[in-house]
């Protein structure tokens, strides 16, 4: 029967599938068990990545060398390698681009969407603005980093997966814009019960093993409020600008500035506030109705010493048989006029 030594003997040479190099080099074989009786092994391996394609053929290797040396059975666990071993053993090159992409040596400019609270049209927000920078020529990203309420999918009809091509995650496109979100990653609308640090690794893959191409903008919808994964985000990308949306409620608008002030004390910029919800214009009169009252946006932006980059009403996308995108308004709808605005003055003041 197999000894402890023989068995990390055997795999040592077995190579982690994503960085190229031996288990011995990693330390990768964290835990052998042996019963000799049932001439049964259990073995608990970490490697770089968990829960993939690569992992299984992994599997199938390591049982097939056991099995070949003298086990009955195999018991096979899988978890990740500390981060430091990771970066340690990571390819150049798949280093190079990733570290390039936040590390400010990249063109691309990164902007954060945030709101003190949920429901106020952040995502609507987010995809709208993606669509009119596209519309002005940019190549843009979203990343849906609203790790429990992710909608941007929902919202733009996307009904295709991301692919894989070699290592990296190729991002859905619709309507020109690339888009990769939590929400591509969880099946049956799931709810999602990860930790923070857990949440946090999504999102630097979200950076690092995602093909975003040669960027323009990349534009993050944040959850609301100023948890984690904001931290994680203000932390990673120190160039990230910011934009706060809020209802006029002065509720909304207070809650919203503790989302500012964070940007604030990390030294991100913020460019400016956006009102949703601002007013409803009657069809038949053309009154506005300030439904959720009235100055919330300004007082904001005062308190946080911004700009109104844009106030926007209560409409919804005119309505195209062959098109489902329910949160997307049309080049020529008023609200994609006043986002075409929007988008137009963030032009202006990052690229002036």
């Amino acid at each position: 029967m197999l000894t402890q030594e023989e068995v990390v003997q055997l795999l040592n040479p077995v190579k982690d599938p994503f960085l190229h190099t031996t288990l011995e080099n990693t330390g990768g074989i964290t835990s052998v068990t042996i019963k000799e009786d049932k001439r049964h092994v259990s073995v608990k391996i970490a490697i770089s990545k968990t829960n993939t394609a690569e992992q299984m053929e992994l599997q199938q290797e390591i049982v097939g060398i056991l099995k070949k040396n003298g086990a009955n059975t195999v018991g096979l666990r899988f978890e990740q390698l500390p981060d430091e071993v990771i970066q340690k053993y990571q390819p150049a090159a798949e280093k190079a681009k990733a570290e390039a992409l936040v590390s400010g040596n990249s063109d691309t400019k990164f902007i954060a969407v945030a709101s003190g609270k949920g429901g106020v049209g952040k995502s609507t927000v987010t995809v709208n603005l993606a669509l009119s920078l596209m519309r002005l020529g940019k190549k843009v990203g979203i990343i849906d980093a609203d790790i429990y309420g992710f909608s941007v999918p929902d919202m733009m009809g996307v009904e295709k997966r991301p692919i894989v091509r070699g290592e990296k995650i190729i991002p859905v496109e619709r309507f020109g814009v690339q888009v990769i979100s939590m929400g591509f990653f969880v099946e049956d609308n799931s709810p999602i019960i990860w930790r923070g640090p857990m949440l946090g690794k999504m999102i630097n893959s979200f950076f690092s093993e995602v093909e975003w191409g040669d960027l323009d903008y990349l534009l993050l919808d944040l959850p609301p409020g100023t948890g984690d994964i904001a931290m994680d985000v203000h932390e990673l990308l120190p160039t990230c600008k910011e934009i706060i949306v809020t209802t006029p409620h002065p509720t909304a608008a207070f809650v919203a500035a503790r989302a500012g002030q964070m940007a604030l004390k990390t030294d991100h910029e913020i460019l400016g506030v956006i009102e949703n919800m601002a007013y409803f214009e009657s069809k038949i009169t053309g009154e506005k109705e300030y439904v959720f009252g009235e100055g919330g946006g300004q007082k904001l932006a005062d308190v946080l010493k911004t700009k109104v980059l844009g106030q926007l009403p209560l409409q919804q996308p005119y309505e195209e048989e062959d098109v489902f995108a329910p949160s997307v308004y049309q080049e020529d709808h008023p609200n994609g006029k006043e986002f075409h605005k929007i988008a137009a003055k963030i032009i202006a003041k990052l690229e002036e």
